[in-house]
């Protein structure tokens, strides 16, 4: 219940709120009825029906806001991310080292090293893929990702 009354900051409502449109009432207040419940006990049909509609027009109204603001919200993080990403610029003959994965067989212990190499870029493909050769001419079968080389220095 409480991941349904409680405010999501990048949407600002509940999702108790844009699933129901309503609040979530609590177990002290349905024993307890609120004001708005007895006024609404206390209209005439008319009077109901029109305030029903103003209610339902303002569903579209709240979810709209919820929209903005949560594209708002998007671009905010997207931005916080951009500034924080720095992209890998490798270009041809660069020497680089690779990531070991967990899944390889090189990754055997906690003290095995994290990175292999060094390598040669042979050829930077679009998208951020490389072509590495190893320092004795042999050549990688299949690109990588540039997310998994780093520059190496001597």
């Amino acid at each position: 219940m409480t991941y349904w009354t409680a405010i999501r900051t990048f949407i600002g409502a509940t999702p108790y709120c844009l699933m129901y449109d309503m609040e979530a009432v609590l177990p002290a207040e349905v024993e307890i009825p609120p004001l708005s419940i007895l006024m609404e006990t206390q209209l005439d049909k008319a009077e109901w029906t029109k305030q029903q509609q103003e209610q339902l027009s303002l569903i579209d109204e709240k979810r709209l806001n919820t929209v903005c603001h949560e594209q708002y919200y998007q671009r905010r993080m997207a931005r916080a991310y951009n500034k924080k990403v720095k992209p890998h610029l490798f270009q041809e003959r660069d020497k680089v080292l690779k990531r070991i994965l967990p899944i390889q067989d090189e990754a055997k212990g906690k003290f095995a090293p994290n990175w292999q190499g060094p390598f040669i870029v042979k050829k930077v493909l679009p998208g951020g893929a490389l072509i590495l050769i190893e320092m004795d001419g042999q050549i990688f079968p299949q690109p990588i990702n540039s997310d998994m080389c780093k520059t190496f220095f001597i």
